[in-house]
């Protein structure tokens, strides 16, 4: 009896300082993080401005309206004209520089407030986050009461899929009721949309649609090979995920323009679906093949530690062994490449509605900056620099009704905003460097932006990124 009470209280004791752990990891990870925090930055409080002399690009049309005044009024844009007064509002001279929308990013990968920061510095004031886990309720709850600065943050529940797609990454559902039950679950836990995975059956689809119209609750399809691609093109499924998908299923890896004229039309056929092509991320995998240096690269700098070192480095060793046993491999990625810009273009002549999205905090694609290379990837494909940028701002809007207050500079919209040296339609890489970022009113001068990246950049939050996930895994699985 002596000897249990002595095992007893020495895991007593293990339970008790891991613990203790625990929570340190957690409060050394929350205060690592606080510069983010409204309460420790009275400048951020502010959400009431008049900003003077601006070049407004209001992205609802192709235009720059010339020096022109904003008045923005609790968060919100309360007008826009030659002259405006008011007394109670801070005032902004933007000293004739270029005021515009800021900008959207509809498929990222959330991993720790770090990436928040550096959303904004890079101009991104609204994320649609794809892999929706506890921390992200967290996160948007902590943002949406004003204790957070970050951008407008919206997130799917859990990956959903079907019983073969095994993985820790997505949750398996193994019949209708199953199915329709774990939207409805989502939905009262505060997830903003439904995301679909590959392997979802015809059985298992049908249910999560005809539970998500029931409770207006929007769907976001990455596509599945168990239905065919035509499947989802349906009403509750706002976009569709990838470029590289198209590839992938309708034309069975082939570059088949003959095929792809097909899913053209399919597209072209049903406007109120768009598609998130993620072209960047993509992209990277030929980096992968290509740059020995790609772990190193100052990009990585600010990846998350845990990703870094798990999904970099695997997907680093998976295209490696794969270009050692396939001589074509760098060839067929860079063609593949290639052909999605094809896609845009086609899509694009067809006016199918685009949203740019990165898959950021993948693999080797960072927060923030990815989307800028997305954008200008959609340039390659011919898109101007207006259309192109139409994808990161109105194009968005346009999807969910959650996202309709965004994505354009007008009366009744929220003040996310963006004032650059030049004018963006001239130059897509003045967003890049923004001199302040708006977000929700909030402004961000630049040396803010830069604090937010620096801070960002080689973090040590390894521990605390592995509890939550920790945290994602007993809960979700």
């Amino acid at each position: 009896m002596k000897i249990l009470k002595k095992v007893l209280l020495g895991i007593g004791v293990l339970l008790l300082i891991l613990v203790f752990v625990v929570v340190g990891i957690i409060l050394i990870d929350r205060s690592q993080t606080s510069y983010l925090n409204v309460d420790n930055n009275p400048a951020f409080a502010a959400n009431t401005y008049l900003i003077k002399h601006a070049n407004v690009v209001p992205m609802t049309a192709d235009t720059v309206l010339r020096d022109q005044t904003v008045l923005i009024k609790e968060g919100m844009i309360a007008g826009i004209a030659d002259e405006i007064t008011d007394a109670n509002a801070t005032v902004i001279d933007a000293k004739g520089r270029y005021l515009s929308p800021g900008l959207i990013d509809m498929h990222v990968h959330v991993w720790d407030k770090y990436e928040l920061g550096l959303y904004l510095a890079n101009g991104v004031t609204t994320v649609r986050n794809l892999w929706g886990q506890p921390m992200h309720l967290r996160m948007k709850e902590a943002i949406n009461r004003g204790e957070v600065v970050g951008p407008i943050f919206f997130t799917s529940g859990p990956k959903l899929t079907g019983p073969e797609y095994v993985g820790d990454d997505n949750l398996q559902l193994f019949s209708p009721g199953e199915a329709s039950a774990k939207v409805a679950e989502y939905k009262e836990r505060g997830y903003d949309f439904i995301k679909t995975y590959n392997g979802l059956t015809p059985e298992l689809y049908d249910a999560i649609l005809a539970k998500g119209k029931e409770l207006e609750f929007d769907i976001v399809a990455h596509p599945s090979d168990k239905v065919p691609y035509s499947y989802h093109f349906r009403p509750e499924i706002i976009t569709i995920e990838h470029a590289e998908d198209i590839v992938q299923q309708p034309l069975e890896y082939q570059l088949d323009t003959a095929k792809l004229d097909e899913v053209v039309d399919l597209y072209a056929s049903h406007p109120n679906t768009a598609l998130c092509p993620t072209l960047v991320v993509y992209y990277n995998i030929y980096r992968l093949l290509t740059e020995e240096n790609v772990l190193n690269s100052e990009a990585l700098n600010y990846m998350n530690p845990l990703i870094r070192e798990v999904d970099s480095r695997a997907q680093y060793d998976r295209w490696a062994g794969t270009k050692a046993n396939d001589s074509t491999i760098v060839d067929r990625i860079r063609d593949q490449h290639k052909f999605h810009l094809y896609v845009i273009k086609k899509l694009h002549e067809r006016q199918v509605p685009l949203v740019a999205g990165t898959d950021a905090g993948i693999g080797v694609t960072p927060a923030g900056y990815s989307l800028h290379q997305e954008l200008d990837f959609y340039t390659q494909a011919g898109m101007s620099n207006y259309e192109a940028l139409q994808t990161a701002t109105i194009n968005p809007s346009r999807t969910h009704d959650f996202l309709g207050s965004q994505g354009s500079i007008e009366v009744g919209k929220v003040a996310n905003l963006i004032l650059t040296e030049g004018n963006p339609l001239e130059d897509l890489e003045v967003l890049r460097n923004p001199k302040i970022v708006l977000v929700r009113g909030r402004q961000l001068k630049r040396k803010t932006l830069g604090a937010f990246t620096q801070k960002a950049r080689n973090r040590s939050n390894l521990l605390a990124s592995a509890l939550r996930y920790a945290e994602y895994l007993m809960i979700e699985k």
